[in-house]
């Protein structure tokens, strides 16, 4: 049966983005922390896959999505999340949801270096938001406007570790 796959339609060509690059071979800092983007949507509604690679502790603001599940799959070091009123402990090779609408704040808890993965489905303007707060080389400040301009609600601060 020849029928045009639909994957390959969508996607002309494969995309490999080496270990530990960006996709535009950019480089993004957040402070304790570095972004590498590996999966960017041609738009809004598509899927976003970024790398958050830590060289200290810590981790977000707590936040929600009002349009974007958000889903992690920690590659090294221990994450600690709390996902509505769930509090959890992610080793590598742990995945987890969080739904959209509902709030969460994570973070990494030290050791040598931690990363892990984060999809956003769909991307909504997560890759704009990524690009601005990054500028800065500092965790995203906690202005709710800031997050509210990306489809976000600001809820409180980032988990004491």
């Amino acid at each position: 049966m020849n029928r045009p796959d639909q994957t390959q339609a969508n996607f002309p060509h494969a995309l490999l983005v080496a270990s530990g690059k960006d996709k535009y071979g950019e480089q993004r800092g957040l402070g304790i922390s570095a972004i590498t983007f590996k999966v960017t949507p041609q738009d809004g509604n598509g899927l976003l896959i970024l790398e958050n690679t830590f060289r200290e502790k810590g981790g977000p603001a707590r936040h929600l999505h009002y349009n974007q599940d958000e889903w992690f799959y920690a590659v090294a070091g221990e994450f600690i999340f709390e996902v509505g009123h769930e509090k959890m402990r992610l080793k590598p090779g742990d995945s987890l949801l969080a739904p959209r609408n509902v709030p969460h704040v994570w973070a990494y808890m030290g050791g040598t270096s931690g990363s892990i993965l984060i999809a956003f489905m769909p991307a909504g303007k997560m890759e704009s938001f990524f690009r601005e707060v990054t500028q800065a080389n500092a965790m995203p400040q906690q202005d709710p406007e800031l997050w509210r301009a990306h489809g976000m609600e600001l809820l409180g601060p980032p988990l004491d570790v």
